[in-house]
């Protein structure tokens, strides 16, 4: 006989209540609506969906995806923004998934803020090419000698590298490449497609 006690089944909880943000949804929504139809000012966003799409921004920030941004903050405020601007958009006749909406609207602003860092990072990094900043700050002296680290040494493995900056300059053009062929194609395919309805 074992003296064991049977394990609990862990109940798992949620950081944000659908039924409930539902619920608060469905009432911000009703309260937009009226005070549209007797033209007075727009109600605020609740305090309990305001900490609902924060916690859903904040949670999806630290997904093993996003969580190495450096500019991660940033993320999150325009998920945020992004979730306020389309919060009239959630209808809930035609879903009843407040969490998958707004969840989505952050990942997608995410997205967005990830593709304009590495824009601002690629016109850094061509500018420092340009400038033959690199070889001006990364020489060695006479009298640098050979079992010190220098500053050349330190900076082979950050993201001021000459490798890095310049790998990550071919993958961005390339990457622009591609979306321009493919977008060309696209539009090609699509005037093809109107000349033979013709």
């Amino acid at each position: 006989m074992s003296s064991e006690k049977p394990k609990k089944k862990r109940v798992r909880q949620n950081y944000v209540d659908n039924k409930q943000f539902l619920a608060a949804m469905i009432e911000y929504r009703e309260s937009v609506l009226e005070a549209k139809e007797k033209g007075t000012t727009r109600p605020t966003v609740p305090t309990y969906v305001a900490s609902c799409i924060m916690k859903i921004a904040t949670h999806l920030a630290h997904k093993p995806n996003f969580m190495n941004y450096s500019f991660r903050e940033e993320m999150v405020s325009d998920g945020i923004e992004n979730c306020l601007q389309y919060i009239d958009n959630f209808n809930p006749e035609k879903s009843r998934n407040p969490f998958a909406y707004f969840t989505q609207i952050v990942y997608y602003a995410f997205l967005r803020r990830i593709q304009k860092e590495k824009k601002h990072l690629y016109t850094k990094y061509k500018l420092t090419e340009h400038a033959n900043i690199f070889d001006q700050t990364s020489d060695t002296q006479d009298h640098d000698s050979d079992n010190v680290k220098t500053y050349d040494d330190s900076i082979k493995q950050s993201e001021w590298s000459e490798e890095y900056m310049n790998q990550f300059i071919l993958d961005f053009e390339e990457n622009k490449r591609k979306k321009r062929i493919k977008r060309k194609s696209t539009i090609d395919q699509f005037v093809e497609e109107e000349d033979g309805k013709r």
